[in-house]
């Protein structure tokens, strides 16, 4: 019997709505963009499976591992992330630890912190590291000066989505910033290498998605 060696990354995102379809197939679109901008090119890319809600993609991620499945779960922290649960701190990453503190989720049976990883505080938090695209992206008046400065993963979900909206609600060419209208394109247009330099837990995503796609 042939063995799938395949990665699989449970990525929560695309909603559950009328609309999910699409918006799902356009987060599958805006991740392979994203890791093909990376080392791992067009050949070693995960295989992203959109999952909806933060919920549903635990659960898949949980019935995944259970199957054995070669596979790793990406969500949102959506909560700072306590020192005890992230270097500098003595010993292990503890995404886990976040997770059942923050959501009350238990690390699955055969899973292990390798496999779990946190966009800090959310996916917005990435478009931070390169603003150049963001501005790129909306043109002509774009506010760059409204959105935040400093280590992004210090700033907080309702302050990014705040700062994006404002910096956006007098753009001419775009609306406000939406997430199911603008995140994936976003995503897609960003340097992956400037989110790595910026985001401890996105390299660390990034440096397991290399392990495992040799």
């Amino acid at each position: 019997m042939k063995i799938n060696q395949d990665l699989y990354v449970y990525v929560e995102g695309g909603g559950s709505g009328a609309n999910s379809a699409a918006l799902q197939s356009e987060l599958r679109q805006a991740f392979a963009n994203f890791f093909a901008k990376t080392d791992l090119g067009k050949t070693r890319r995960p295989r992203v499976v959109a999952c909806g809600g933060r919920e549903q993609a635990f659960q898949s991620f949980c019935t995944a591992i259970s199957q054995r499945q070669n596979a790793m779960l990406l969500v949102d922290s959506e909560a700072p992330i306590a020192p005890l649960h992230q270097p500098p701190a003595p010993g292990r990453w503890q995404p886990w630890a976040h997770l059942r503190a923050q959501a009350t989720w238990a690390m699955p049976v055969r899973a292990t912190d390798d496999d779990c990883h946190l966009m800090v505080e959310c996916m917005e938090n990435w478009f931070l590291a390169d603003l150049p695209a963001i501005e790129s992206f909306f043109g002509r008046d774009f506010n760059a000066t409204a959105l935040p400065a400093g280590a992004i993963e210090t700033i907080t979900k309702a302050k990014v989505y705040s700062s994006l909206q404002t910096a956006t609600k007098d753009c001419r060419t775009k609306a406000p910033y939406g997430k199911g209208a603008h995140s994936f394109k976003i995503l897609s247009a960003i340097s992956p290498q400037k989110v790595e330099a910026a985001s401890p837990w996105a390299k660390r995503f990034l440096d397991e998605l290399r392990k495992r796609k040799p």
